[in-house]
């Protein structure tokens, strides 16, 4: 049975002066050949190395506006989708659709697809929980590890904040998406980002995805993905071969310091984190000593 999904309207993404990157899409992944996925393709395809960056919740492809250009400057290939149901995916309407695996395979399919390679995975917040299980089922085409604001749960709690997230998305009648973002970023971002932001999202109906997120992380023990999430700790604390950099953004109540440093326990070799005092949850605002500093970490 086809899933019944809404599509943005193109001319919402008209003013993006800081986002001028054409939009790509895909409509043939294998299982969800009824919906489409947009990405960004940038750098050349031929490039020794390609960075894979995966947003979160309520964010899409442009949180990473600022670090792409430091990639493709540098000589290499960016590859940055917007997950069902943000940025200019097709959006699902049905809140039950959106679940871990749902998107975890279209990931999956999205790199075969592309037949992404020397991928270096750049991450946060459920761009990492996702991200970071995808490795350990594809690990020859994964290089190095970029990863900000995020966890790896697997049924064994959440800090407060993350509770209190939970609980406002499940209650409030509206999120609104670009003013949170904006008051978590503060001056790293101006009124067109809050446009930019808020541009996936005509109306509440567009929303879904937005209000089921949080509600998926696996945090609590009986539920969906635990065995996912826990195969992947054991394949990042023991299989893991790759370079990795971590970057904290320190003002971050749901998914900071604490949370990873618990984290970084996971990862073999993880060194010690670049720490951001200005920065919150959604550090990729302050994304461009990060980007410079994994490049030249990984030597690249």
């Amino acid at each position: 049975m086809p899933i019944v999904a809404l599509r943005t309207p193109e001319e919402r993404f008209s003013l993006l002066p800081a986002f001028p990157y054409q939009p790509n899409y895909v409509d043939d992944l294998e299982g969800y050949e009824t919906l489409r996925m947009a990405y960004i393709d940038e750098g050349s395809k031929d490039a020794n190395a390609t960075f894979l960056c995966l947003h979160g919740e309520p964010s899409w492809s442009y949180l990473y506006r600022k670090m792409i250009p430091v990639f493709t400057e540098a000589g290499y290939r960016v590859v940055a989708p917007d997950l069902y149901g943000f940025g200019r995916s097709d959006k699902p309407v049905d809140d039950d659709t959106y679940t871990f695996e749902f998107h975890r395979n279209s990931l999956i399919r999205l790199i075969e697809r592309l037949d992404l390679k020397n991928i270096t995975l750049v991450c946060q917040d459920w761009g990492g929980i996702l991200g970071l299980t995808l490795p350990m089922d594809m690990a020859a085409r994964f290089d190095n590890l970029l990863v900000m604001n995020t966890g790896l749960p697997a049924g064994d709690g959440a800090t407060e904040g993350f509770y209190r997230w939970r609980g406002f998305c499940a209650s409030a009648p509206e999120i609104p998406v670009g003013g949170l973002i904006a008051t978590d970023a503060g001056s790293a971002m101006n009124m067109l980002d809050v446009v930019a932001y808020d541009a996936p999202y005509p109306d509440n109906s567009y929303k879904a995805g937005v209000r089921r997120f949080p509600q998926l992380v696996p945090v609590d023990p009986d539920m969906p993905a635990i065995d996912i999430t826990t195969r992947a700790r054991s394949f990042w604390s023991n299989e893991w071969q790759g370079q990795s950099f971590m970057a904290i953004g320190m003002r971050d109540a749901v998914l900071g310091e604490k949370s990873m440093e618990v984290l970084r326990s996971f990862i073999k070799g993880c060194p010690e984190p670049m720490k951001l005092e200005e920065a919150g949850h959604f550090v990729q605002e302050y994304g461009v000593p990060i980007a410079k500093q994994a490049l030249a970490k990984f030597g690249l």
